[in-house]
This record gives structure tokens, C-alpha cells and sequence, in this order.
């Protein structure tokens, strides 16, 4: 069997670009450090949300030294909190994000970041960013949630150390 030079060519090229996304995908699972979101978070009661420790009062809890858990309820349509007030962090922080649905599955993004789950009714999503310097972020649900999911969002406020009111964090 005779193959002309150009299937030659195009085999050789073919065959290289599959190892080279197969060492993509590889690279991104082992090297880049991409985590993907485990269910780590545990379980809660969407329709008893209002009877959670946290969740009951959703906001931004001090954990650590510069460490923040930020607790968030996804529901039609807006981010609680985030959407009518901003999620408040200082610069220079460990933020983790816990995230859940009180009623139908939406997302959460961070925009311009890595930051970014479904929001799953009776599900907690866990995530946790580096917030650096100051800026204002948007949010973002990403999953179509129903018929005013194009207006799903909020804001993500990372204020420098000194302009941080802890008095307003929960907890």
C-alpha cells in the first residue's frame, strides 16, 4: 500500500496535535493546580435555609487572620448577598466562598477569576480564592435559571485593608 507524501503530512500533523492536547489536558489536571469543586461543602435543607447557623444570615465571616468565609444563597433572581449589597472583602485575603440554591440550580462566577460553580439546590459549593488588590468584580450566574436568569448578578467589592468596615462582617 502506497501513501502519498501529503496523507503522509497530514497524519503526521493530525497525530501531533492529539498528543499535544492529550499533554493539554494532562498539564491542566496535574500541573496548573485545577481543582474542580468536590462536595466537600456537605448538604443543607434548601427550604430551611432560614434555620442554618450560616446560611440563615448570609455574609461575610471572619475565619482566620486576612481569612474570610463569604456564605451565599443563589435564588431567582439575585445573589444574597452580592446582587442588592456588595460582598465586602479587604485586599490581601483568603476568601472561601459557600455557596447554595434555595430554589433551582443556577451558577456563580467570579468574573475574571477561577472562581466559578453551580449552585445546586441542597448541595454546598466550596471555593477559595486569593483576593489581591482592590477592585470591584462582578458576578455572575451562568446556568440558565429562568426567564430573568439575563439579569442574575451581583458585585464582589475587594477594598483595601483600611477602608475594611469588619464591623459589618456577620459572625
Amino acid at each position: 500500500m502506497e501513501i502519498h507524501d501529503y496523507e503522509k503530512l497530514w497524519l503526521g500533523l493530525a497525530l501531533l496535535l492529539i498528543v499535544g492536547f492529550i499533554a493539554t489536558v494532562a498539564y491542566g489536571a496535574v500541573g496548573a493546580g485545577v481543582a474542580m469543586v468536590d462536595d466537600e461543602g456537605g448538604t443543607v435543607d434548601p427550604n430551611a435555609l432560614d434555620q442554618h447557623p450560616k446560611f440563615s444570615d448570609p455574609g461575610v465571616y471572619e475565619s482566620g487572620d486576612g481569612e474570610y468565609d463569604v456564605y451565599v444563597i443563589a435564588r431567582q433572581y439575585m445573589f444574597q448577598p452580592g446582587t442588592q449589597e456588595p460582598i465586602e472583602v479587604p485586599a490581601n485575603s483568603t476568601v472561601t466562598f459557600h455557596v447554595t440554591s434555595a430554589d433551582v440550580i443556577h451558577g456563580f462566577e467570579v468574573v475574571g477569576t477561577n472562581a466559578n460553580t453551580m449552585a445546586i439546590p441542597g448541595e454546598v459549593a466550596t471555593i477559595t480564592v486569593e483576593v489581591s488588590s482592590p477592585g470591584k468584580y462582578g458576578l455572575l450566574c451562568n446556568e440558565y435559571c429562568g426567564g430573568g436568569h439575563h439579569g442574575m448578578e451581583g458585585t464582589l467589592r475587594v477594598v483595601p485593608r483600611t477602608e475594611f468596615n469588619g464591623t459589618e462582617v456577620s459572625g
